[in-house]
């Protein structure tokens, strides 16, 4: 057997590219010694000397084989520098990578670019740490500036006030303003030279006021760098596109009475579902299950001008006004969405499941179909609950209860299988007609949403393992189990509130289960549920399957939504190739491409999450900029050396209390309580504590909310109830919080 340091100096010799099968074939290990070595393996990950990703080991620290860079700089000779652009903050300053360039547009970046690389073994430069070669561009930068037009009184002219606070003021050209207004966001370009070299610029677009919720999504698409325009070839191909309407060699389902469950305001609808009870007597109790999806691949060819752009974007970004789509919208919201009494080409997959909720069998088909309704969540459970609507009412005996009976086995399934349960709320904003916040407010999970839910799920894990039987490239979506040290982090958190965390070893997600159980229905609740969710590794594409940890499956496959997932149609391609549906299934030569598509559109999925999230910490912000010096109610979320965040219980609003203005004493943060305590007085404030709040600061350019405490911490864990001696108190400059909202459980997609 070889020593811990050989099996280290071989992973860090190929990095990304060492996994368990290439560790025993160059140390020639066989036999029953792979079981030794399989130990060693799990020692040296227990000790964080070694990760496990994607079936490789990796030392901390050390780069992926594909992975997106950010091109940051340029080093003395003129080369691109690169640094990735996820990067664990606890293994160090991100490395320096030397990028090297193609010869085709495609692999020529320029600085403030982002791209998809490949580490070569070339000997890196003396300012950087690894070598790359660019496999493509993913995201050019914008020559356009995006700020917010002041104007000033006399004959100054107008400026720009950035976004982007390390970009200094530009005047604007007076006479070609746009039509904007002081106050308005608007983008401009550099177009001369003024007085002494001072760069003057001109208003590309107005977005309108400052205050809107346009204004705020678009300063989210251009700092994540969102592409929102397609190019002129792409909506070419799109108007050229022409509707379904000759069965040809497909399945006819149309007079299957699938429905769609949507959102009320959904305009691209994926899905539809139908159930009946299964006559084979063989099957007593059992169910059918039939999912119809888009078939986005007869309109997306490969290599096409829609095909490539869909790859760029990788989904669909949804703010709360708009949706960027990753199709244009004469695919995804016309000749793809399967739209109410419309005939739409789709595919279906066909599963059998017998009455303890174990899928038996299932069948793919390319079909032509009709939906018998668009339904919204809300309309479905209220027909389910005895409330129906002249549509629902003739729906209800066919449709509808057939559906709620088959998805009751279906939850003795998922019961049984033992998935992940987190219940974290999710905030959503209801605006007023112009673009304002009205309120926010958490919309109620209903058993509508859990019964499509669970439905997708099913249906992906069906496509997943049908590409798998047939031995055809795909994208898995998986999702690893904890790293080791942030199963520390939650255990010492857990200690905090009482709670012991089971034994690493064998951990299932039936463990954290347990652990939310405990806490459910008290004042711990919500927060326990969100440090379990930091606790988790993210979910990513990849070609090698490492399973589902969150969802406690095998194998797993996102098939349910190709109109907004590039990762789905890619499935969809797959399945079409397998099965022999036609001849617009997967490209030649894809299996060599899949690792570099899956880590692109992993980040693009990360990308668009953080546009959605900095959107509405921007427009609350900007909410609650008129209720400055409102007392508030809400829990501490995070502590820290400088100070702690504290989430409002009524919005779900995230600000920060510097530890500068606690009280008289000096508070030093204790890691491993997660706590601030006075040095003098011993007062403790304590992650997961209750406290009430006063805003004094509200920035929603950064999305950002100060606050100070009306309320004390405990001492010996007696909270102290006797008046702040600093702390002003006075009535509410701004108004009042609102009413707190419903609770409301995970999204859909996993």
């Amino acid at each position: 057997m070889p020593s811990r340091e050989d099996i280290l100096a071989f992973v860090a010799d190929n990095p990304g590219r060492a996994g368990k099968r290439e560790i025993a074939r160059h140390f020639g290990i066989i036999g029953g010694a792979r079981i030794h070595l399989k130990k060693m393996l799990k020692d040296l990950t227990d000790d964080g000397l070694m990760e496990k990703r994607n079936k490789r080991m990796i030392r901390p620290g050390d780069l992926p084989p594909v992975f997106v860079a950010n091109l940051i700089a340029r080093d003395r000779d003129g080369e691109l520098i690169a640094t990735p652009v996820d990067w664990d903050d606890e293994a160090g300053t991100p490395p320096k990578i030397l990028v090297l360039t193609g010869k085709t547009k495609a692999t020529q970046p320029g600085l403030g670019d982002r791209a998809l690389v490949r580490l070569t073994e070339a000997e890196s430069g003396p300012e950087t740490e690894h070598v790359a070669r660019v496999i493509r561009v993913l995201e050019k930068r914008q020559g356009a500036i995006l700020g917010i037009l002041r104007k000033r009184d006399g004959t100054r002219p107008p400026y720009l006030e950035p976004i982007d606070r390390k970009q200094r003021e530009l005047d604007i050209d007076p006479r070609d303003l746009k039509d904007s207004e002081d106050g308005d966001l608007v983008s401009v370009q550099v177009t001369r030279s003024g007085r002494y070299g001072h760069p003057v610029a001109s208003v590309v677009e107005r977005f309108g006021s400052m205050n809107s919720e346009k204004a705020v999504s678009e300063i989210a698409l251009q700092s994540h760098g969102i592409p929102h325009v397609f190019p002129a070839a792409v909506e070419a191909q799109a108007e050229s596109a022409k509707p379904v309407e000759k069965l040809g060699k497909r399945e006819d389902w149309r007079q299957v009475p699938l429905i769609t469950i949507d959102p009320p305001d959904a305009k691209d609808h994926d899905d539809a579902v139908y159930a009946e009870a299964d006559e084979d007597p063989s099957n007593e109790g059992g169910y059918i299950c039939y999912v119809a999806i888009a078939d986005v691949a007869y309109y997306v060819s490969p290599g096409s001008p829609m095909d490539r752009e869909a790859n760029l974007r990788g989904n669909s970004v949804y703010f709360p006004d708009r949706v960027i789509p990753m199709l244009p919208e004469r695919i995804s919201n016309q000749l793809c969405s399967l739209r109410e009494k419309e005939d739409k080409p789709a595919l279906g997959v066909r599963m059998v499941f017998d009455k303890t909720g174990r899928k038996t069998g299932h069948t793919f088909h390319r079909v032509l179909m009709r939906s018998a309704a668009k339904l919204s969540y809300l309309q479905a459970q209220k027909a389910i609950d005895g409330t129906t609507d002249e549509k629902t009412e003739t729906l209800l005996d066919g449709v509808l209860k057939p559906l709620w009976a088959a998805y009751a086995l279906l939850k003795k399934g998922r019961e049984a299988r033992e998935p992940l349960e987190l219940d974290l709320p999710e905030r959503k904003i209801k605006l007023k007609p112009d673009g304002t916040v009205d309120h926010v407010y958490v919309p109620e999970r209903l058993d509508a949403h859990k019964l499509i839910e669970e439905f997708m799920i099913q249906a992906n894990v069906a496509a997943a393992e049908t590409l798998e039987q047939k031995k055809t490239p795909l994208l898995y979506r998986i999702h690893d189990a904890s790293t080791p040290e942030k199963l520390e982090s939650l255990k010492d958190f857990l200690s905090t509130i009482n709670i012991k965390l089971p034994s690493s070893g064998g951990l299932r997600p039936s463990a954290f289960n347990g652990i939310l159980a405990k806490v459910k229905d008290t004042p711990q609740a919500n927060l326990v549920n969100e440090v379990v969710l930091r606790s988790q590794a993210q979910a990513e594409y990849a070609p090698q399957n490492i399973g589902h940890f969150g969802l406690n499956l095998r194998r797993y496959a996102h098939f349910t939504s190709p109109i907004r997932r590039y990762a789905d149609l890619i499935v969809h391609r797959g399945l079409i190739s397998a099965l022999g549906l036609g001849k617009d299934g997967l490209p030649e030569g894809i299996e060599t491409k899949l690792e570099a598509i899956g880590a692109e559109i992993s980040a693009a999925e990360r990308r668009a999450m953080l546009a959605e999230r900095d959107t509405i910490d921007r427009l609350i912000a900007l909410w609650m900029s008129d209720q400055i010096g409102a007392s508030f109610q809400g829990r501490i979320a995070g502590v820290v050396k400088s100070g702690m965040f504290v989430r409002l219980s009524d919005t779900g609003a995230d600000g920060f209390v510097p530890a500068s203005t606690i009280g008289l004493d000096y508070y030093r943060y204790d890691e491993g309580s997660h706590a601030l305590i006075g040095d003098k007085t011993g007062e403790t404030y304590q992650l997961g504590d209750q406290v009430e709040v006063r805003l004094v600061e509200a920035a929603p350019f950064a999305g950002a909310l100060t606050f100070e405490l009306l309320s004390h911490g405990s001492i010996a864990g007696k909270r102290i109830r006797k008046a702040a001696p600093k702390v002003r108190r006075g009535p509410p400059k701004g108004g009042r919080s609102k009413a707190s909202p419903k609770k409301q459980g995970r999204r859909r997609s996993s």
